[in-house]
C-alpha cells in the first residue's frame, strides 16, 4: 500500500485547506468584521424600508427608492441634530479638553479628594481613604493619558472604516436575498441546497429578532439616562440621552462613551457628576446581568444564563468583537444545530419506516419459500 493513500491525502489536504481558510480570516478579520456590522445594520433599518416598500406614493413595491428614502431620512436627522446640538456640544467639549490635563493630574496627586470634601461634605477620613486609594493607583491613572491619546490618535482611522458600514449595507439591502442564493448555489452541492437555503431562513428569522432584542436595550437605555439625566438637571440631558441609547448598540465602548461624556459634562458644568457616576454604575449592573440576558434569551430563545457565558466566554476570547458577536454566535449554532438535528432524526424516522414496510415482505417471501 503506497503512503500516504488516498483517504489520508484527503484528510490531510482537507486539514491544510481549513487552516488556510482560518489563516485568511484572522488575516482579514477587520474586513469581515465591516461585513457583519454592515448586515447587521442592514437588519436595523430592514423594517423601515419595508414599511415605505408597502407604503410609498409613487414607487410602492419597489425596493431601491425604499432604500434611498430611508437614507434620505437618516442623513436629513444627522444633519437637524448636528445644526441643534452641534454649538453647545464643540463648547462643551472644547472645555472637557481644556480641563482633562487639570483633572488628570489632580487624580494622580489626590487633590481632588479635597476638592471633592469641599463639595459635598466630606469628612477628613472619607478624604484620606480616597488619597490613599488614588496614591495606590498613580501609575494607572497616568498611564490614562497615553491611552486617550491613542484613542485619538486612532479616532480618524476607526471613524473612516464606521463610514463604509452605511455604504455596504446598501448593497446587502437591495439584493441580500440574490446574494444568499448566489452563495448557496456556489459552495453547495444541488442535493444540500434546499437543507441550506432551511438554515439561512432560520438565521435570518433569529438575525432579526436579535436586532429587536438590541433596539429594545435601545430604548430602555434611553428612557433609564433621559430620566437620570433631567432629575439631575445635567445640561444637553435629553442630546446625552439620545447618545447613549444609541452608543447601546456597541458593547463595552459604547457605554464607556457615554459614561465618559456624561461625567465630562457633569464636572464641566459642576453638576451632581458623582451621584451620575454611581447611578450609571448601577444601571450597567442591572442592564449587563440581567436585563440584557433576559430580552436576547427570551427574543433568541436561548437560556438568560447561556446568554451571560457567552458575552463573558467572548469578552475572554475576542474582547469588544467577541462580546458583540458572542450572543448571535451561539444563537447561530443553536439554529444550525437544531435544523441539522432534526433533519438526522427525520432521515432515522425513514429509515424505520422503510424497514419495517420491508418486514412483511420478508416474511411473505419466507412463508411462500
Amino acid at each position: 500500500m503506497a503512503f500516504p493513500d488516498r483517504r489520508t491525502s484527503d484528510v490531510l489536504l482537507t486539514v491544510l485547506l481549513f487552516a488556510a481558510v482560518c489563516a485568511v480570516i484572522y488575516l482579514a478579520r477587520r474586513i469581515f468584521l465591516i461585513f457583519i456590522l454592515s448586515v447587521l445594520f442592514a437588519y436595523l433599518i430592514d423594517p423601515v424600508v419595508k414599511f415605505l416598500q408597502g407604503h410609498a406614493l409613487f414607487f410602492k413595491n419597489l425596493r431601491g427608492p425604499a432604500v434611498v428614502e430611508v437614507y434620505l431620512a437618516i442623513v436629513l436627522l444627522i444633519g437637524f441634530g448636528g445644526y441643534t446640538f452641534a454649538p453647545s456640544v464643540a463648547r462643551n467639549t472644547v472645555k472637557l479638553v481644556d480641563q482633562t490635563p487639570a483633572l488628570l493630574e489632580s487624580l494622580s496627586t489626590g487633590d481632588i479628594a479635597g476638592q471633592l470634601r469641599g463639595e459635598y461634605g466630606w469628612t477628613e477620613q472619607q478624604e484620606f481613604r480616597l488619597r490613599s486609594f488614588l496614591a495606590r493607583h498613580k501609575d494607572e491613572i497616568q498611564g490614562m493619558t497615553l491611552d486617550v491619546d491613542r484613542l485619538l490618535s486612532n479616532g480618524a482611522q476607526l471613524l473612516g472604516w464606521l463610514l463604509l458600514i452605511p455604504i455596504l449595507a446598501i448593497f446587502f439591502l437591495r439584493d441580500g436575498d440574490n446574494i444568499a442564493s448566489a452563495l448557496i448555489q456556489v459552495f453547495c452541492s444541488a442535493n444540500r441546497r434546499l437543507a441550506v437555503r432551511a438554515i439561512a431562513d432560520d438565521l435570518h428569522i433569529m438575525l432579526t429578532r436579535y436586532i429587536r432584542g438590541q433596539v429594545t436595550l435601545c430604548g430602555l437605555s434611553f428612557l433609564f439616562y433621559s430620566s437620570a439625566l433631567l432629575l439631575m438637571r445635567f445640561p444637553h440631558a435629553m442630546a446625552l440621552a439620545v447618545l447613549g441609547g444609541l452608543l447601546e448598540f456597541i458593547p463595552v465602548v459604547g457605554w464607556m462613551s457615554t459614561f465618559a461624556a456624561i461625567v465630562g459634562v457633569g464636572i464641566v458644568n459642576h453638576s451632581h457628576w458623582l451621584w451620575m457616576a454611581a447611578l450609571l454604575g448601577l444601571w450597567r449592573a442591572t442592564q449587563d446581568y440581567y436585563v440584557a440576558p433576559k430580552i436576547m434569551g427570551r427574543q433568541l430563545k436561548i437560556h438568560p444564563l447561556a446568554a451571560v457565558f457567552a458575552v463573558l466566554v467572548g469578552a475572554e476570547v475576542g474582547g469588544v468583537v467577541g462580546i458583540f458577536l458572542a450572543v448571535p454566535l451561539i444563537a447561530s449554532m443553536r439554529v444550525i444545530w437544531r435544523t441539522c438535528g432534526g433533519e438526522q432524526r427525520g432521515a432515522a424516522l425513514d429509515c424505520d419506516d422503510a424497514t419495517a414496510a420491508s418486514v412483511p415482505e420478508i416474511l411473505a417471501d419466507t412463508a411462500t419459500s
